[in-house]
């Protein structure tokens, strides 16, 4: 009778069904990215980005919430997450990198691209990509928000390709970074923080081509603070288990 209970009804399976389907959506969001992308259509390509990132940002606590691993074990939700995560995250940069005239030098385009993609094929199988303490290990990927803020603050194209080139060397180097959404310590104020940044980065992208500067260096606090607080757990001045 014990286990009887535990046999999922119709109502949570419909529920799983609908978490995953959102998940699946982030193709979509994807594919006209880069169709943005292809027709120049920079500012239409960062709002995209923008729908998937949120996709992503959300779909973990549904996923959670509607326990779909055991109402639906058939089906593998965190390698439809992934492979979402690497067409949204890395692709769709790695495409807007290798079209857009300006951003990495001239005939330094496809290199940008194929460095990204590779490097971050390269993180995504890592068996402890997220690591059981609930971190990032090595650079996560974040190209979408590199392109954006390259793309807005207009800086030498070789300085953005030795970014690439310097972020790229980062995805093998084992730094933990922070997962936002599942810190415990610290998560009243990476909230608010990072609410603040999600505003500014949708003003920035609404104001294209020419964002408000004070909005864009101020999104930067977000940023120093998480790469400091990943710091701080790499290299023991915090504990992990006490911050997740």
């Amino acid at each position: 009778m014990g286990n009887l209970l535990l046999v999922p009804s119709r109502s949570d399976k419909v529920k799983a069904w609908f978490v995953h389907l959102f998940t699946a959506s982030g193709v979509i969001w994807a594919l006209l990215g880069m169709i943005a992308v292809m027709n120049g259509e920079w500012q239409t390509a960062f709002f995209w980005m923008i729908i998937a990132t949120v996709v992503d940002g959300v779909d973990g606590t549904l996923a959670r919430i509607a326990r779909v691993k055991g109402v639906l074990p058939e089906f593998d939700g965190a390698m439809l997450d992934n492979i979402l995560d690497y067409l949204t995250y890395v692709i769709l940069p790695a495409l807007f990198f290798y079209n857009h005239p300006a951003l990495l030098p001239a005939g330094w385009q496809l290199f940008g691209a194929v460095l990204i993609s590779l490097a971050s094929a390269y993180q995504f199988c890592q068996a402890d990509a997220k690591t059981d303490d609930h971190t990032f290990k090595g650079f996560p990927s974040y190209w979408n928000i590199v392109v954006l803020y390259l793309f807005v603050l207009n800086l030498s194209p070789w300085f953005n390709l030795g970014m690439l080139v310097f972020l790229g060397i980062m995805v093998f180097v084992p730094i933990k970074y922070a997962y936002p959404s599942r810190m415990t310590k610290w998560k009243t104020t990476t909230l608010i923080l990072s609410t603040i940044w999600s505003i500014e980065m949708l003003l920035v992208v609404f104001q294209l081509p020419n964002p408000n500067r004070v909005i864009v260096y101020s999104s930067m606090i977000f940023v120093i603070y998480y790469v400091a607080i990943s710091l701080a757990i790499t290299f023991g001045k915090a504990d992990v288990k006490a911050v997740f």
